[in-house]
This record gives C-alpha cells, structure tokens and sequence, in this order.
C-alpha cells in the first residue's frame, strides 16, 4: 500500500481530470470528494503506478516521410499543446514510453525500428501514424514496403490519414491513457477475483 497525501497546493480540478481514484466499499470516490485539510488516501502501489504511467508518457519521434512533417510536428506545438497531458518528445529510446511511427516503413527501415523498440524499457507502446505505417499506403505496390508497422512490432493505437490531422494525434494518446487505465483494472479486477 502506499499513502498518497493531499497537499493544500493541489488544485481540485487537476485532481478531477486526472481521474486517480480510490475504492470504499464498492464505489469508487475520487480524491476531490474527499473533505479535510490532510486527507490520506491508501491505494495498492500497481493502481499508483499505473496512473501515473498514463497520464505521463514520453514519446520517442520516429518520423520517416511526411507525417512526421505535416502531422506530428504541427502537433507538437504549442497550439495542440500536449504538455498539459503529460505526454513529452524524448530523443532517446532509453527514455520514452511511446514510439510513434509516421511514414512509409520498408525493408531497411524495418531493422532500426525494431532496434529502437528493443530498446525502450518496458512497459512500451507503439502508434502507427499515417496511412503509409498503418498499411503501407500509396507505395504499398512497391516490394520493398511493409504492409504496416505491425509487421515488424506491436503496434497499439493506428493513426489513418495520409497526413492526420494534429487534433487525430491528440485523440490516439488519450485513446492510449484509457488502455492503459483499463489495463490495470483489468489486472486489479482478476487479482481480486483470485484472492476471493
């Protein structure tokens, strides 16, 4: 278990949106309900630790034709505004959470986008942006092009368009937050049910 202290700074709006909340009885109650100065609030360290993984992930740019130009890039600006989800450009595999593929992958590429994956720590997610990652899109008649990504890795969340628009970027991490939180009370629920 561990305690989480409510600390007078914290906005309950913040709270509200971040949707971390603790069981009593069998109702959830999020932590703005909660009354008092210092309130305590005791969840399992996993619940905690999942939370925070979603609303924090660090993505890693993998950008290989114009999607990463015209759609990932005009999305990372300060009109979309991604900060506030918590979601950061690390230029560093070691260091990201998310990889987001935008472009055509072909047969040379595939063998660095698997290295790169290799080397993200785990737990790790992948987003194919743009029709050329998700099914190889207009040059998918060439031999030397994958058919998608998810030839090569996991892809998660899939990005269509050929380039997507900024707000359909947007959509696939908060798509991913809620896999991700679903996840772990999918995890929660069977630990549950195995302990009763």
């Amino acid at each position: 278990m561990v305690c989480v202290h409510r600390d007078d700074r914290l906005h309950r709006d913040s709270l509200r949106r971040s949707g971390l909340c603790v069981e009593r009885g069998c109702s959830q109650v999020a932590l703005d309900k909660l009354t008092g100065e210092n309130s305590i609030v005791f969840v399992r360290s996993e619940q905690l630790f999942d939370w925070a993984r979603s609303n924090s992930l660090w993505y890693l740019a993998f950008g290989i034709a114009c999607c990463a130009i015209e759609g990932l890039m005009h999305a990372s600006g300060p009109r979309f505004d991604f900060d506030r989800m918590g979601v950061f450009f690390r230029a560093s595999p070691r260091q990201a959470d998310v990889m987001i593929v935008a472009g055509t992958v072909n047969r040379k590429m595939a063998e660095s986008v698997k290295r790169l994956y290799d080397q993200m720590p785990e737990p790790k997610w992948v987003v194919a942006m743009g029709a050329c990652s998700c099914t190889g899109g207009p040059f998918r008649e060439y031999p030397n092009v994958l058919l998608g990504v998810d030839k090569v890795v996991p892809v998660d969340v899939y990005i269509p368009g050929c380039p997507p628009r900024p707000e359909s970027v947007h959509f696939a991490f908060i798509e991913l937050q809620n896999k991700i939180k679903k996840a772990s009370e999918e995890r929660v629920a069977a630990r549950r049910n195995r302990d009763n």
